[in-house]
């Protein structure tokens, strides 16, 4: 938790509770260690923007020279709207229509698609044009089964078997193959799985040559229980290096690009999520301190059963620790931010910060319940906080409701 207790009640004070926080030395130094993964390849790194996209920190995340993924047309533009052009755009849809294609092409944005269907239905729309295809390598992994995105019984990606079926698209439509992709998954903290996908997708990539980029996904995971090592990125980088050295003393184009996708990594330990206490309560033996921190404000425990770091900022200077859960004001039993833990006894008043908050937090918020989104600050390099997006208001829930 990078800020003190003080610091979290004069936020709340300012800005109201529920609030997300950023820190921007934090963020930079992420986009950094991603950056500096592969030193002596041709690296771009491509920001999965659906883990975060508030338009404050793109610009964060530009500035490191970082360029973007985009999985909607809504995602496109919001990143044009943050000051992406349409060349560091990489549009990757799943399942999606004509129209979100051709939205992408008119927008100059270059679209990987993931199926076979969807390399025809492309090819229709757009002949003669440039093209990605995602392949699912046979691999995949993360930290839970909802979020594994390749191997067996996941739906995406093109499987790597049907490579005939491809290029017979290619030629049939007289389209340009300039990169292949892969995600195999989200939150691996040990090289071996990633490395195992990479080695699956080069296997694919020297089926076609002259390719300008190799996209090998993303997935790097950052310790989320405090007993967790980090990812040890020297040894992703040597391992990697070792493959893609192999792989390059064969392959026709010397120069190709390598790409890798990290969405959780480069925001998720730059956030915190901060909410006030408002009950504390037995109820058959079990204590319940109850929070403004409903899962419409943050998801991921009751999706993913997922684990989050917590402490309670206190008012007074008691010391006593108790077994309880933190809950929110959600009506569903599932509103459990963290389930019976060990922490510090707490009363109405308190503050609850939850870390690793940065990523797949306020994008997968809602106005379930008519709850309010919260508002997001950041902390800037200099110490300062500032508004970079306002709470919700109850005008917002009816914005697009027709007059009755």
């Amino acid at each position: 938790m990078y800020i003190s207790d003080e610091r979290a009640f004069e936020l709340i004070a300012k800005y109201g509770s529920p609030l997300y926080v950023y820190d921007e030395a934090i963020l930079r130094k992420s986009c950094r260690d991603m950056h500096d993964l592969l030193p002596e390849k041709k690296l771009r790194v491509n920001f999965s923007a659906k883990a975060n996209s508030n338009p404050e920190l793109l610009k964060i995340v530009m500035d490191e020279d970082i360029d973007v993924d985009a999985m909607s047309p809504g995602e496109i533009f919001i990143q044009k709207y943050a000051g992406y052009p349409a060349e560091r755009i990489f549009y990757i849809g799943n399942n999606v229509s004509k129209e979100e294609m051709m939205y992408a092409i008119k927008e100059n944005v270059l679209v990987s698609v993931d199926s076979l269907s969807q390399l025809e239905s492309f090819g229709q729309i757009n002949p003669g044009g440039k093209v990605a295809v995602r392949f699912n390598p046979g691999v995949g992994t993360g930290h839970h089964r909802k979020v594994v995105t390749a191997g067996k019984k996941t739906k995406f990606g093109v499987q790597k078997d049907f490579v005939p079926q491809v290029k017979e698209l290619i030629a049939k439509y007289n389209l340009e193959l300039v990169g292949i992709d892969q995600h195999i998954g989200s939150l691996f903290l040990e090289a071996e799985p990633y490395i195992n996908g990479v080695k699956s997708l080069l296997e694919i990539a020297k089926e076609f040559p002259g390719l300008k980029f190799i996209d090998m996904g993303g997935g790097f995971g950052v310790p989320y229980h405090e007993c967790e090592k980090r990812l040890d990125l020297k040894d992703l980088s040597d391992k990697l290096n070792d493959v893609l050295d192999e792989f390059l003393a064969e392959y026709d184009n010397k120069d190709v690009i390598f790409k890798i996708e990290p969405g959780r990594y480069i925001p998720a330990e730059c956030g915190l999520l901060i909410g006030e206490v408002y009950s504390v309560k037995e109820n058959y033996d079990m204590c319940y301190v109850g929070t403004d921190l409903g899962f419409n404000v943050l998801m991921r425990p009751v999706l993913y059963d997922s684990y989050h770091a917590v402490h309670i900022a206190k008012k007074d200077s008691s010391s006593e620790r108790i077994t309880a859960s933190i809950v929110g004001n959600i009506c569903e039993s599932g509103d459990i931010i963290a389930n019976e833990r060990d922490m510090e006894k707490a009363v109405e008043g308190d503050i609850v910060i939850v870390g690793n908050a940065g990523a797949y937090g306020y994008s997968m918020s809602s106005n379930y319940n008519c709850r309010l989104r919260p508002a997001e600050v950041l902390i800037g390099l200099d110490g300062i906080d500032r508004l970079i997006r306002r709470r919700d208001t109850f005008e917002d829930i009816i914005r697009n409701c027709s007059e009755i």
